[in-house]
């Protein structure tokens, strides 16, 4: 056993619970609310694509309760990856932070990519015309795309600098999305058609040979790859749980901010609860305005509102994606940053990004490779076929961060938990079933891919974590200052293990 104290290098403490709440709205208010759920109606569940909000909300709630548990119990930066280093010990912890590490580089190259598509739209809209020779590296899907790194660097700057101005500039693009949300839900209401949620479960089909050939678990129980029915309902669902993710990004700021055992539990749950009412209200307003067969277009929202009448809905609706993929793409570099810092203080990766730069007492090297690794993703023009491995990433982040809860209840019942997860062990192990559902609803390719990062990332750790990880030397390297009670000690394979006893 030994006891965490003071770490070298620490984060100055500017947020509160208002400002996290913003956080989580800033990223969970992101590409899905004016297009995920316009695609997946039309792709996988029909009008039922409002069932599979709800479904991916509720899996992420309990899912968030462990989350909240562990964060007022290990208030520090890294999130997941944190608590897996606590509860599992250093190899896992590793593969759980490569996992992180995925999503969130795919998350901001690929909202970056939407950032620009969106700019495009947006000036159009406003009947400013784009000369051809920019417009064709703006495009979502554009061979070389000059935009999307552009915003990139830009917002990779400004998070560089520290966190109070990049608070104060999130706080801004937060509530003016809001308030172009809640114009487009109260609008679209008055033009929705209830012919429209019918069926609300559409039959289900045999899906294109293009599809990529079903999810994992109809590769498992032998069925061919379909839409619609049950399973698109939860093959939706699956990808659905993408729109909820920015809860988990809050506890990445657990040692930025003011009083975090209550602090962040209480933004989780509520910046949770607000972005599904959003998100469930702009599903039901548009399934309502457009049969679902027609929503899979680049730009649902808009288009269904314009084939409604309402032709300024274009301009408003890209107005507010540029504000939504804004600070999405703001919260993931931060979230990024964190993961980063922690790891490199940690020694897993190197030391240089577990630094806290004194001119702008931010993690400034951490953020700085963040956006360098974003900027460099967001050059690849098939970024969107590798959506889904944001999503497998979280659900390995939420299955460790529900077995963690039940780890720590019994290995460590006495440490100080300013949130505690209501009838445990039955919800945390019903959130690691239901994360385990949705993953296998997941496609075969995903799978494959992400089994293929996670081998990268084991010959990572032995080729170089292993050998520069603080548990590498004979004595233990005092980590974080947030505790003060005795916590298991890290374990990590190999020969190092017997002089780590305690």
């Amino acid at each position: 056993m030994y006891r965490v104290s003071e770490a070298r290098h620490r984060l100055p403490r500017v947020f509160g619970t208002a400002q996290l709440v913003v956080l989580g709205l800033g990223v969970m208010i992101g590409a899905g609310i004016f297009s995920l759920s316009g695609r997946q109606a039309a792709e996988n569940a029909g009008p039922a694509v409002i069932a599979s909000f709800v479904l991916a909300a509720l899996v992420c709630f309990v899912a968030a309760l462990s989350y909240a548990e562990l964060s007022s119990t290990i208030p520090v930066a890294g999130s997941v990856y944190t608590f897996s280093y606590v509860a599992f010990g250093e190899l896992w912890a590793w593969l759980v932070g490569w996992a992180l590490i995925l999503e969130l580089l795919v998350a901001a190259a690929l909202v970056s990519r939407a950032w620009s598509a969106y700019s495009l739209a947006t000036l159009d809209g406003l009947g400013l015309e784009v000369p051809a020779s920019v417009a064709e590296y703006g495009a979502f899907d554009a061979d070389v795309n000059l935009i999307a790194p552009g915003v990139l660097i830009l917002l990779t700057a400004l998070v560089v600098t520290g966190t109070k101005l990049s608070a104060r500039v999130l706080t801004a693009a937060v509530l003016g999305k809001v308030a172009v949300i809640a114009l487009v839900i109260v609008v679209g209401a008055r033009y929705v058609d209830a012919a429209n949620y019918t069926p609300f479960v559409p039959r289900q089909q045999a899906a294109a040979a293009e599809s990529g050939g079903g999810t994992l678990l109809q590769a498992l129980i032998g069925s061919p790859g379909s839409t619609y029915g049950i399973f698109g309902v939860f093959a939706a669902a699956s990808v659905i749980t993408f729109a909820y993710i920015g809860f988990d990004l809050i506890a990445t700021a657990a040692e930025d901010t003011r009083d975090p055992r209550h602090s962040v539990p209480r933004a989780m749950l509520v910046s949770l609860g607000l972005v599904t009412l959003l998100y469930v209200a702009m599903a039901v307003v548009l399934v309502g305005l457009s049969p679902y067969s027609e929503l899979g277009t680049d730009a649902p929202v808009s288009d269904a509102l314009e084939a409604a009448g309402v032709p300024w809905a274009a301009v408003v609706v890209s107005f507010g994606g540029l504000l939504a993929f804004t600070t999405v793409i703001m919260v993931v570099l931060i979230a990024q940053s964190r993961v980063l810092f922690a790891m490199g203080r940690d020694g897993l990766l190197p030391r240089s990004l577990g630094r806290v730069s004194r001119g702008f007492t931010a993690p400034s090297n951490a953020a700085a490779t963040a956006g360098i690794g974003a900027t460099l993703l967001a050059l690849y023009p098939g970024i969107a076929s590798l959506e889904e491995l944001l999503v497998i990433g979280t659900m390995a982040a939420f299955f460790s961060c529900a077995v963690g809860v039940l780890v720590l209840r019994r290995t460590q019942p006495e440490l100080e938990r300013g949130f505690r997860v209501p009838a445990s062990p039955l919800l945390p192990l019903l959130s690691a079933l239901a994360t385990l559902w949705l993953a296998v609803n997941l496609s075969v390719d995903t799978w494959r891919n992400f089994g293929v990062w996670t081998g990268l990332g084991v010959l990572f750790y032995f080729a170089y974590g292993y050998w520069q990880s603080a548990l590498a030397g004979p004595e233990i390297v005092p980590r974080h200052s947030e505790l003060s009670e005795a916590v298991p000690q890290p374990v990590r394979p190999g020969k190092h293990a017997a002089a780590r006893r305690g």
